[in-house]
């Protein structure tokens, strides 16, 4: 686990080297009143004030501290690059302030590696627990996190629907939650024709992973996540280039289900339910073509423009069934549209929601959280190109632009009785390394999501 690396108080590590944290505002100030010594160490190194930099500071046998420089707010991310960049040893925060739990919670991401099939490199430096810091929230985010990346990062030949259901199915089992899994053409019988249509080309049964937890009477709160476990396009293949990432197209369900752990660790009030439609999209005989009508739960026909647009097929019927228990908030996540990368790059999330209040609720917390995610719009006027001639809808239509609000659209079609309801378009992928968060799978959007869950059902 990734807070192994952090000890449980100082007297496991009496001679922890210490950690001098300097906010950016402040550097300058605080260099003018060290020792001409310290002082001539620093400007030797033409050490620059920016958030998250470090440099050593002289020892003996050893470094005799460490000096970090934090944002004027202290975020995570000023702390997550130490693990991997200091020496090998045992580190402790000189005065945490207010930023113990941040640091913490930065120190523990920074300690990832996926070591599934080697292990890491190195061992990332250890610190001992910050003075205050809220340790449960950190375990609780550190161990959610892992376990994302962990999925997103594994290859599909080792993690497809049968072993998506087999890890629900686990927590579930942990948590005292319901689980059941509807598969093959039990599909078709239970009203999902188009999770079946989607992945019925595959040799690995497509399905529809459903956890239920916590009091009935409680206000109702559904996730679903998209669990395309891998995406060749279908018949419209996608060409070598764009196959090579697909491994991480369950990046939807891997952040809803770290997030669904998180709410049952936290015992949140709310009656939570999760739902997540796993399939391959494949080749075969079986694939859906170009220009099939399928019907779909909610009783719409859907016309397929693309076989390579199937991600909003399985969340659309997974959002029918979720919609039809009118529950008080209805959140989907999916890696769904590469023109939500072309607009806001990798590490930013798109939103979409109707609802003013939880649009704005998110965009706070994904600030307070340091998870980015800007909200893009249901612009209305393009739903003309999802129509169809022949259909209710198309599932792609013939015009390439504002496809990530297309896509959006038409999700919003299958949502009709749940009192609010965002979409989050993520990437679930970090492109380049960058401090506690290396190339890899990652857990976007997961901390603004829980932050906004926990404040509206907290128990307190």
């Amino acid at each position: 686990m990734l807070t192994d690396h952090l000890l449980d108080d100082a007297g496991n590590a009496p001679g922890a080297i210490a950690i001098t944290v300097v906010d950016v505002d402040g550097f300058a100030s605080w260099l003018e009143a060290q020792p001409e010594a310290l002082k001539g160490w620093v400007e030797s190194h033409r050490f620059e004030a920016r958030a998250g930099r470090h440099l050593l500071l002289p020892g003996l046998d050893r470094p005799g501290g460490v000096l970090l420089v934090r944002s004027r707010i202290a975020r995570l991310w000023d702390f997550a690059g130490l693990p991997q960049a200091l020496p090998a040893g045992t580190y402790r925060l000189d005065d945490p302030q207010d930023f113990a739990t941040p640091a913490a919670l930065g120190w523990a991401l920074g300690c990832y590696a996926f070591e599934r099939y080697r292990p890491a490199r190195r061992r990332p430096a250890d610190l001992v627990w910050p003075e205050g810091a809220d340790q449960t929230d950190v375990r609780r985010t550190a161990a959610a996190t892992e376990m994302v990346r962990d999925l997103v990062n594994t290859p599909a030949a080792d993690l497809g629907p049968a072993e998506l259901e087999a890890l629900m199915g686990q927590l579930a089992e942990r948590r005292g939650a319901t689980f059941r899994a509807t598969t093959g053409a039990a599909l078709l019988d239970a009203g999902y024709p188009m999770i079946h249509a989607v992945g019925q080309a595959s040799d690995r049964a497509p399905r529809l992973l459903d956890l239920c937890w916590g009091d009935e009477g409680a206000p109702r709160v559904t996730l679903v996540g998209k669990g395309v476990c891998f995406d060749s396009g279908g018949l419209d293949i996608k060409p070598a280039d764009g196959m090579a990432l697909m491994k991480k197209d369950m990046g939807g369900a891997a952040v809803m289900l770290g997030l669904t752990s998180m709410i049952m660790d936290a015992g949140l009030n709310l009656r939570l339910r999760l739902l997540i439609p796993a399939v391959d999209n494949s080749v075969s005989a079986l694939s859906m073509r170009p220009g099939d009508v399928l019907q779909s739960r909610k009783g719409l026909s859907v016309e397929i423009g693309n076989t390579d647009a199937e991600g909003r097929l399985v969340l659309a019927d997974a959002l029918a069934e979720a919609d039809a228990e009118e529950p008080e908030l209805l959140l989907d996540a999916a890696t769904l549209t590469g023109a939500a990368r072309i607009a806001l790059g990798p590490e930013i999330a798109a939103l979409y929601s109707d609802d003013e209040d939880l649009a704005a609720d998110l965009a706070r917390q994904a600030e307070a959280q340091a998870d980015p995610l800007w909200r893009l719009p249901l612009w209305a006027p393009y739903g003309r190109h999802i129509e169809s001639r022949i259909a209710d809808l198309n599932n792609a239509g013939e015009e390439r632009m504002a496809g990530s609000i297309t896509a959006a659209l038409f999700l919003k079609r299958f949502v009709s009785e749940a009192r609010s309801w965002a979409h989050l378009d993520i990437y679930a992928w970090n492109k380049r390394a960058r401090p506690g968060r290396p190339v890899g799978g990652e857990a976007q959007t997961m901390r603004a999501l829980f932050a906004l869950v926990a404040e509206r059902y907290s128990l307190d």
